[in-house]
């Protein structure tokens, strides 16, 4: 696994101009076509290399080692970290409360260490392109700042891997499918965003009274996209009330529901799509 700080760090002495940033992110559900298998993307992720590999263990194995090589190479000969145990146990952790708002403290108390050390921690993880923080939506970037952001590992195999759950199934109609899909799709996001130059910033959104929204797309010259993530096969309106309740109280964009649901309809103010059908319409297709 190739070092995103040392590479960081060659072209830290391009001529300014002359320096393109390009990311290669695990593949995307259109990179794979007909090879694409959503469960198969939920409990293993789509590093590339896994689809070279015939059976469970031997992607349990590599998921596995990549794991140990990240905390090897990239944490341990980098000396990015005085000690390693921490970190160590900090990435389970912050694994297994992967697309959760970020609590410093009490991680900090988890894990032994001052809430600036995790701060540090999360920054590592973001330098080295392991993962990325989604911030809570507020119209003044500035107060969005403020609040405690959600962290999402950069890929679901990895994020498994580093939690240690890598040989349990995931099924469906289940909390953890539906975390995982919910990871999942704002991967997809997050990818298809960078591929496409889509200039999107991304948020969720909590308000005080607690609702909350998974995803907040902020579009040049298009209205603010809602999005709710739902690994339901059968999208009803009790699942929209707190989208549609805020969306009646706001107009402040657009809402967007994606879901397993096989049906394109509309929910009060949420148009509602099968999730393929729904990148498309939020414009994450090849031109």
């Amino acid at each position: 696994m190739l070092s995103a700080r040392k590479l960081k760090r060659g072209a830290s002495n391009l001529l300014a101009g002359r320096a393109f940033v390009h990311h290669l992110h695990p593949l995307t559900h259109l990179e794979l076509g007909t090879a694409f298998r959503l469960k198969d993307a939920l409990r293993w992720g789509t590093l590339p290399r896994l689809y070279h590999l015939s059976n469970n263990e031997e992607k349990a194995e590599f998921l596995s080692a990549y794991a140990f090589t990240y905390l090897k190479e990239e944490i341990a000969t980098e000396q990015i970290v005085r000690k390693l145990a921490p970190f160590r146990n900090f990435l389970e952790i912050a694994a297994q409360t992967n697309g959760q708002i970020v609590n410093f403290s009490k991680i900090a108390d988890d894990v032994g260490v001052d809430i600036k050390t995790v701060q540090s921690y999360f920054s590592i993880l973001e330098d080295t392109l392991a993962g990325f923080l989604l911030p809570a939506y507020h119209r003044s970037v500035r107060k969005s700042q403020r609040s405690h952001p959600k962290f999402y590992f950069f890929d679901t195999g990895v994020k498994r891997s580093l939690e240690g759950t890598l040989r349990q199934d995931i099924l469906p109609r289940t909390y953890a499918f539906g975390r995982a899909f919910e990871h999942f799709l704002i991967l997809e996001i997050f990818r298809l965003n960078d591929y496409y130059r889509g200039d999107c910033r991304l948020s969720f959104l909590r308000t005080k009274d607690g609702l909350e929204i998974d995803l907040v797309l902020d579009r040049p010259g298009r209205p603010t996209a809602f999005i709710e993530i739902k690994s339901s096969d059968c999208v009803t309106e009790r699942d929209l009330s707190s989208l549609n309740r805020f969306l009646n109280d706001t107009l402040a964009g657009e809402g967007f529901c994606l879901s397993l649901d096989l049906h394109e309809k509309k929910i009060g103010h949420v148009s509602c799509f099968p999730w393929t059908q729904g990148l498309k319409a939020l414009g994450f297709s090849p031109r």
